[in-house]
């Protein structure tokens, strides 16, 4: 199988014909949405006759994902009692992330020829409107398969960096709806007054995304607040998380690296040492 050539569906995402009358319209349609909601769902990406492979995948290996509990806040930090009352801040969230990392998917997995695929990263850059996009020189991280347990959720939260890239492999039963609020916070306005009323049950702002296996999200979430809601049925859910930077040779904290798959590698220890970072970074 070319990497990823036979995985997607060419005749909607010619991947190898950028410019072409269908290249230029999905990418036309996933600017103009990323830049009024930050959002975009290229729909049906990986071809129907490759679903149940890429779910069957997915389930092969489930079982190496590491979970971390932790109590945090929308801003991924220890809640901070010393906040005024109202401040978001102030609210405790149960983040239960599992992570299978890049290490247990194997190269001849679809979503590792996906994840490589010079002419989706050449589409993925142009949607994002940045020059090029590259692969994480992470180990660890980089392509994982982000799995969301019956039960369990994604709190609310906003992203650090600046796009996401995520396919979803398998749906849940019920519930694991995507939801997000555009644009809730800006540089310079933290909005702290409208994410908690976010946090408060507050829906005048919430999107709802209903993703189907095949479906590849783009997302600026940054300054969109976002959650998964929780799963319920028998079955988890499957989603690849597709990582990709605006510059190479990107490799995470080791305190970060360690939150998520609960190891770190000699690269991430070798990458902290040339920028300097401390234990907490």
């Amino acid at each position: 199988m070319a990497p990823g050539g036979d995985v997607v569906d060419t005749r909607r995402y010619p991947l190898d014909d950028p410019g072409s009358p269908a290249w230029r319209a999905v990418v036309d349609r996933a600017r103009a949405e990323l830049r009024a909601e930050g959002c975009t769902v290229l729909r049906d990406v990986v071809a129907p006759e490759h679903r149940d492979r890429l779910r069957a995948e997915g389930d092969a290996i489930a079982g190496h994902a590491h979970a971390d509990v932790a109590e945090v806040t929308v801003y991924n930090t220890d809640p901070d009692p010393s906040l005024p009352d109202d401040h978001p801040a102030r609210v405790v969230l149960q983040r239960r992330n599992a992570f299978v990392a890049r290490d247990h998917i194997p190269a001849d997995h679809l979503v590792a020829h996906l994840y490589a695929h010079p002419g989706l990263q050449r589409l993925i850059a142009a949607c994002f409107e940045v020059p090029a996009v590259h692969p994480l020189a992470d180990p660890y991280a980089g392509l994982t398969l982000n799995v969301v347990a019956p039960g369990h959720d994604h709190p609310w939260h906003f992203d650090t960096n600046e796009f996401a890239v995520s396919l979803l492999t398998r749906a849940a039963e019920r519930g694991g709806a995507f939801e997000y609020c555009p644009g809730i916070r800006a540089a310079g306005d933290e909005n702290h007054a409208g994410v908690r009323a976010v946090l408060d049950g507050d829906r005048r702002s919430v999107r709802r995304l209903e993703l189907r296996p095949g479906d590849l999200q783009l997302f600026r979430g940054r300054h969109a607040l976002h959650r998964v809601t929780p799963v319920e049925g028998a079955t988890s859910r499957h989603a690849a998380i597709l990582a990709y930077s605006e510059r190479p040779g990107v490799v995470g904290s080791p305190t970060r690296t360690r939150q998520l798959f609960g190891r770190v590698a000699p690269e991430h220890l070798a990458a902290a040492t040339v920028r300097g970072d401390t234990l907490q970074d």
